[in-house]
């Protein structure tokens, strides 16, 4: 016969929400991190192929 668990207090359920946000903080932060150093060109592990504006004549 089925048993239901017991309730997990509201403090751990809490922590473990907080702990699964700090990892999308984290992941933000890198993404904005590498963003910003495709953007000015400080990139180490990124090859981006620069487009040059020149116009048909």
């Amino acid at each position: 016969m089925a048993v239901p668990k017991k309730r997990s207090s509201m403090s751990k359920k809490r922590i473990r929400k907080n702990i699964w946000k700090k990892g999308g903080y984290w992941a933000a932060l890198k993404a904005f991190s590498l963003a910003k150093s495709l953007s000015t060109g400080n990139s180490k592990s990124f090859f981006v192929r620069q487009i040059s504006n020149q116009t048909l004549d």
